[in-house]
């Protein structure tokens, strides 16, 4: 079984690299065996365009049983709690359209750029449907931005208009590679911090990568057993 686990920035998944290190046989700077279990590792870059360009060039040549993307997020929903960690079944690009001279944001559908279930979109989103079968986390809403939301005004008009539960910098960039490519994957996201007015005081990053990183161990060492 051969499984990619993508993310953003080296550190967001740096236990789960040191697990692999550990427990499985090295091949390359990227690669780990062990038994039947081809785990290769890959660091994007922030940003949804960093993560479109890498996948498409991993896919290019590669072909992979599952593709994990694994990372922090900020929470709309305070039904969670810093440091939980979600699967995140649905994505939007949340900021890809037009700000009107009212202020009212178009989407790239509105515009007429896009239909809304044009090929990889379903009714404007970006589904995983196969994933959103599995419970093994719970499952969330996500938005993917280039801007994160910092200010009371536009935080509250991003979450009546798209009802996520939670935003990243890369989760829709990564649905729509897999989406495109025809590869099974699953978004898995910890808590580090609420979306509010910005105050990195609040933010718990450790404990976000702490929680993320067990999930992910244990995700690898089902797939190894």
């Amino acid at each position: 079984m051969k499984i990619l686990i993508v993310a953003a920035t080296p550190y967001e998944v740096l236990p789960v690299e040191q697990y692999m290190k550990a427990n499985f046989v090295p091949h390359g700077q990227a690669q780990f065996q062990r038994g039947g279990l081809n785990v290769t590792l890959s660091i994007t870059g922030v940003g949804l365009t960093a993560t479109a360009y890498s996948l498409g060039h991993i896919f290019a040549g590669n072909r992979f049983d599952l593709v994990i993307n694994a990372g922090i997020c900020g929470a709309f929903n305070r039904d969670l709690a810093i440091g939980d960690v979600v699967q995140v079944v649905s994505e939007q690009f949340a900021d890809m359209g037009a700000e009107e001279a009212d202020g009212r944001f178009t989407d790239l559908f509105e515009m007429g750029l896009a239909g809304p279930n044009q090929p990889p979109f379903a009714g404007r989103l970006l589904l995983n449907a196969v994933g959103a079968e599995y419970d093994f986390l719970p499952k969330a809403k996500g938005i993917s931005v280039n801007k994160v939301h910092g200010a009371a005004a536009s935080i509250a008009e991003t979450a009546q208009r798209t009802q996520a539960d939670v935003e990243s910098m890369e989760g829709a960039a990564f649905f729509y590679a897999c989406l495109s490519a025809n590869a099974p994957f699953v978004e898995i996201r910890a808590v580090s911090n609420y979306v509010e007015p910005r105050n990195k005081d609040n933010w718990n990053i450790p404990l976000a990568i702490d929680r993320l990183n067990e999930v992910l161990i244990q995700m690898v060492s089902g797939l190894a057993a």
